[in-house]
């Protein structure tokens, strides 16, 4: 894990940040209205993580010299934020939680 988070950490930051203000809202938009699926989240999930491993890149261990794929499992203690899925989940939550409370008032 020390070779993960070498001088390049700056960087990696940056891109987390455009992963999360610009990639997550483009590919977001629209989903409190989405039916997920489960083909549909678990494409939603191989989305997340190949990005992730483009942002974070191989992982080289220490002994063989071997660079591989990061693992998910050190995905998800790299990269805080709550996964896609949830985040998914939540907004529609909210949404109907709106439709809820505006009632027959108003059209939704």
């Amino acid at each position: 894990m020390q070779n993960l988070l070498s001088s390049s950490l700056p960087s990696k930051n940056k891109e987390i940040k455009v992963y999360g203000t610009i990639i997550l809202p483009f590919v977001l938009y629209g989903c409190e209205i989405w039916s997920l699926m489960l083909r549909k989240e678990r494409r939603l999930r191989v989305f997340e993580k190949s990005a992730l491993r483009g942002i974070y890149g191989p992982n080289g261990d220490e002994v063989t010299g071997e660079w591989r794929k990061l693992h998910n499992g050190l995905l998800n203690e790299l990269y805080f934020s709550p996964n896609i899925i949830w985040v998914i989940k939540s907004r529609i939550m909210r949404w109907v939680g709106h439709v809820t409370c505006v009632g027959e008032r108003r059209g939704v």
